[in-house]
């Protein structure tokens, strides 16, 4: 934890969230410069934050979390902005982020698994092998339900145990 509270501050929400390690009475730049030495031995830094005293911290940071009811600043250059202020909701953020990355992947192959076998086969590419034609109607029945297909899948988020 970093913070720009005094040492007996900054003690008292260490202990109350279970934190061995904070530092305290650190300016805004001195949290920039904490993280880029840590991103400096390899490491990936998040950070979260909630005031335009964090807003330098957060832009330098690799995965970067303002909480809803802080400044537009750290808002604005945060990556991500929970709508809570609540800390417990971050790891629940962070767990929806993975599963939106996942169905997105799922989403584009299966859309290119339809485009690498739909299009040649429209396009006439078996008509000299055995004169086969896909009708158009077919083809436009199948785009429509490759779109339903992608929009379900999406849609099965709502369904994730998060």
């Amino acid at each position: 934890m970093l913070t720009g509270d005094n040492e007996q501050t900054a003690n008292a929400v260490a202990s109350q969230v279970g934190l061995a390690h904070y530092k305290s009475e650190m300016l805004p730049s001195a949290k920039a410069d904490f993280i880029k030495q840590l991103q400096a031995e390899g490491k990936v830094v998040a950070m979260v934050g909630d005031g335009i005293n964090d807003s330098q911290a957060l832009a330098q940071a690799d995965i970067s979390i303002a909480m809803g009811k802080g400044s537009d600043i750290a808002m604005d250059v945060a990556k991500m902005t929970l709508i809570t202020s609540d800390l417990m909701s971050i790891p629940k953020a962070l767990n929806l982020s993975t599963k939106t990355i996942r169905t997105i992947k799922e989403n584009l192959f299966w859309a290119f698994i339809y485009n690498l076998i739909g299009i040649p086969i429209a396009a006439g590419i078996l008509y000299p092998v055995n004169g086969f034609l896909l009708d158009p109607m077919i083809a436009g029945a199948a785009m429509a339900l490759s779109s339903v297909s992608v929009v379900s899948n999406s849609l099965l988020l709502k369904r994730a145990k998060i």
